[in-house]
């Protein structure tokens, strides 16, 4: 199996997000932006804004990951 790594920044855009945390493979919204809203809203998944646009912290996303994972 030839897996391609995939690099993301430290602070991602949205796009970037949707694609990180696999949204088009995990949910059957049609719209991804949304899925992303609501984990902001209910979730509390962190970000930072610049300019008026959110971006997300690379490092505070992994830990928001891990900490919702169950064990």
């Amino acid at each position: 199996m030839n897996a391609e790594i995939k690099t993301y920044p430290d602070l991602m855009t949205e796009e970037e997000l949707i694609d990180y945390l696999r949204v088009p493979q995990v949910s059957k919204s049609k719209n991804h932006h949304n899925v992303i809203e609501h984990l902001k809203r209910m979730r509390d998944l962190p970000r930072i804004h610049l300019c008026h646009k959110a971006l997300y912290p690379l490092k505070a996303v992994r830990e928001w990951v891990n900490k919702g994972t169950c064990r």
